[in-house]
């Protein structure tokens, strides 16, 4: 059967590919088998972001949930590291987000959560998947076993409680913090505030009609200006930037001359600190086969090992798991600290690169100049032909890149999980010649997509 699930969750133009009755199934699916012989009593968690197609995919899943009999708590709109916080603080049978993350506002997902907190795995979705074609064999509840669907927006205070206690003394910092007009548009600003931080929100409204829109982590520009602004018209005033996506499961930041920093410099100052407290398991970070080789050459010189995965954090969490490992992330800003949290956390990482920073003494620039960023181009093609990359031709323009790289660089083509696109990475020494180099492998794939 054709795959339901993608690299994380399912996801689709909202109403178009992600249809009401999908998530009403998808809803008694998911239910029916998370519940398996658990307490019929605990109910399963629902949040959502910002985006205006949010409501009506709730109250279909909610509805196909109840259909089966099992309660559900509507805690609004909510980052999705929160909803693991929440099934934890509650003991809840699972929890679902309803958000499509970094993409465009057309789009939405949906996200599962099992009992212990984890994203599913794939054994699990691929059984849900099979689920959903026997949908007429699932049960009906009627009389009083019809589940009921509650309201507790105040839920979010139990996340809200794990940043606070997550952090340190953030007085004298000022941070401008851009929520992508999305899901932490009020819970990063106020907690960042509550640890002392001098607040400047940035596209912290609630509007899905912008969420990711030209903001966010997805477009830094403002960010940078911003950042920059505030320290021009105050020399003496410590300040730098945040910004998350619009489920808030990633964050990036920019430091206070107003440079980005990617989720590889996050990580990397996270380690080091892990390391020299024996908090790091293994001395091993896991990251995937985007993150710069900056990082690897940065670890190397620290007696930190880095395994890399395959593209989606859902591939770091899987490594983490197997092979007992603490912390892992992606080059995008998802870091997974399992100190903190069972998935990607991009609130909890502000609170922890910060209070780190404080605690240190230091400015975030220092505190990641260990990392030295070797060129990376990345090109998109935008084309629903993802099977192109095993195109002949594409596989010889392929082949003909790597061996003028040579050992100084590498490139990956990949199709992206999430989007409809084939993403074309180059990375060496010489940014103009892997330019031209990620340029004629691009050009290459379009043709063949046509």
């Amino acid at each position: 059967m054709a795959r339901v699930f993608g690299t994380d969750g399912v996801r689709g133009i909202a109403n178009v590919d992600l249809t009401p009755e999908l998530a009403f199934r998808l809803g008694r699916a998911g239910a029916y088998v998370l519940s398996g012989d658990g307490d019929a009593l605990k109910p399963f968690v629902v949040g959502r972001d910002t985006r205006l197609s949010g409501t009506m995919l709730e109250a279909a899943l909610v509805a196909g949930i109840t259909s089966i009999g099992r309660d559900t708590l509507s805690v609004g709109i909510v980052p999705t590291p929160a909803i693991p916080r929440i099934l934890d603080s509650i003991g809840a049978a699972g929890g679902v987000m309803i958000s499509a993350s970094h993409n465009p506002i057309e789009d939405n997902g949906i996200k599962f959560f099992g009992p212990d907190g984890f994203k599913l795995d794939d054994a699990t979705e691929r059984e849900i998947e099979r689920t959903l074609l026997r949908d007429d064999e699932l049960p009906r509840a009627t009389h009083d076993r019809v589940g009921i669907a509650k309201t507790s927006h105040g839920l979010v205070d139990r996340y809200f409680a794990t940043l606070i206690d997550g952090g340190g003394d953030l007085t004298g910092l000022t941070v401008v913090v851009d929520a992508a007009f999305g899901a932490a548009y009020l819970v990063a600003p106020r907690a960042l505030a509550r640890l002392g931080a001098r607040v400047v929100p940035l596209n912290a409204e609630d509007d899905g009609a912008r969420i990711n829109v030209a903001c966010g982590s997805t477009n830094l520009g403002p960010l940078r200006e911003r950042v920059r602004e505030l320290a021009a018209a105050d020399p003496q005033a410590h300040v730098v930037g945040v910004a998350f996506d619009g489920d808030a499961d990633r964050a990036l930041f920019v430091d206070e001359g107003g440079a980005a920093l990617s989720g590889d410099h996050v990580l990397l100052a996270l380690a080091l600190e892990k390391k020299r407290h024996g908090k790091l398991a293994h001395d091993t970070l896991v990251a995937t086969v985007m993150s710069n080789v900056g990082l690897e050459r940065a670890l190397q010189r620290e007696g930190i090992a880095l395994i890399r995965t395959s593209v989606g954090d859902r591939y770091v969490l899987e490594a983490m798991r197997a092979g007992g490992f603490t912390l892992g992330g992606e080059q995008s800003g998802h870091v997974i600290d399992f100190e903190r949290n069972t998935t990607g956390d991009g609130p909890m990482t502000a609170v922890s690169l910060l209070s780190l920073m404080l605690r240190k003494r230091t400015t975030l620039r220092d505190l990641t100049a260990g990392m030295h960023v070797y060129p990376q181009i990345l090109v998109n093609v935008r084309t629903t032909r993802k099977e192109v990359i095993e195109d002949e031709t594409v596989r010889a323009a392929i082949a003909r890149a790597s061996d003028r790289l040579g050992r100084e660089g590498r490139i990956l083509v990949r199709a992206s999980g999430t989007e409809p696109l084939v993403r074309v990475m180059i990375e060496g020494d010489d940014r103009a010649s892997i330019e031209r180099l990620a340029a004629e492998v691009a050009e290459t794939v379009e043709r063949a997509a046509r």
